[in-house]
């Protein structure tokens, strides 16, 4: 395996970057997870985009343009030879001395890995999963900007630890009023009398790019769409439910805390949204 690293591709052994880097000393730094289909890099320049903000937010000066970034995940996918699968783009803060302060970074590191990635069992997106409401709190939106795709991952993965306990893959996050923010990795919706609905930017949630093309996909579907709060009680009343991301892709949920959803099946909205998905991703439009 090639992993791109600071402009070069190299071996994954010779894949190294300093222990003194801040992104590992203190999760500094931002990142993409990005789809391949069919050797196109899927919403390549949504991801890119998301990406930049990212950095500009957390004043991280990105050594690179745009292009030239796209270019270097397509360099890392031949040298790969990978037509299909799941890319890392990492950005750190770089190589500093022990303390917070980010001035002293002078280089950032980036990385690009190309793999495979598989959140969840094949049958789950034929069956459904079940998940729980995690008691980790989602972390606030008056704390740190949820727009900020940042490598501090810690209270997603207090959440995931709570659903492994649990014995079930994934879970849903409220936020600090009390509302549906978004799973540990995925974006929410839930279906009600055929109306979709997902939690609104206002309730602390990553804009998911995948997200984005679900919500896209309903519209053209003429499936009524909603943006709005969403209390814990009106997921375990829902008709169906499914999470998006990047990495899961659309995936139906069919108990919540181990209440059956609608007839414990997947439901007809989430199957024709999972169905368009998965023509959209072949598409012109994809890229």
């Amino acid at each position: 395996m090639k992993i791109w690293l600071n402009g070069e591709l190299v071996d994954r052994e010779d894949a190294r970057i300093t222990v003194y880097d801040h992104g590992v000393l203190y999760g500094d730094g931002v990142f993409e997870g990005i789809r391949v289909y069919g050797s196109r890099i899927f919403q390549v320049h949504a991801h890119i985009d998301r990406l930049f903000n990212s950095a500009q937010w957390i004043r991280l000066k990105i050594p690179y343009t745009k292009p030239e970034i796209i270019e270097a995940l397509q360099a890392t996918l031949r040298a790969n030879q990978r037509t299909e699968g799941y890319i890392r783009l990492v950005v750190t803060r770089g190589e500093g001395t022990l303390g917070l302060n980010p001035t002293k970074c002078p280089h950032p590191n980036v990385f690009i890995i190309a793999d495979n990635i598989e959140l969840y069992p094949r049958q789950m997106y034929e069956n459904g999963m079940p998940i729980i409401i995690a008691k980790t709190i989602r972390t606030s939106a008056t704390m740190l900007n949820p727009a900020v795709k940042s490598l501090n991952y810690l209270n997603n993965i207090m959440a995931k630890i709570e659903c492994l306990d649990a014995n079930v893959l994934e879970a849903i996050m409220l936020n600090d009023k009390g509302f549906v923010a978004e799973a540990t990795g995925d974006n929410v919706f839930i279906v009600k009398d055929n109306v979709l609905i997902t939690p609104p930017p206002s309730a602390g949630i990553l804009l998911g790019v995948t997200r984005g093309v679900v919500m896209k996909l309903a519209g053209r579907g003429q499936i009524k769409l909603a943006e709005k709060d969403i209390r814990p009680h009106e997921v375990h009343e829902a008709d169906e439910c499914f999470l998006t991301g990047t990495a899961a892709e659309v995936i139906p949920v069919t108990s919540v805390d181990g209440k059956s959803l609608g007839n414990g099946q997947v439901g007809p909205v989430t199957r024709k949204l999972m169905n368009d998905f998965h023509e959209f991703i072949r598409s012109p439009e994809a890229e």
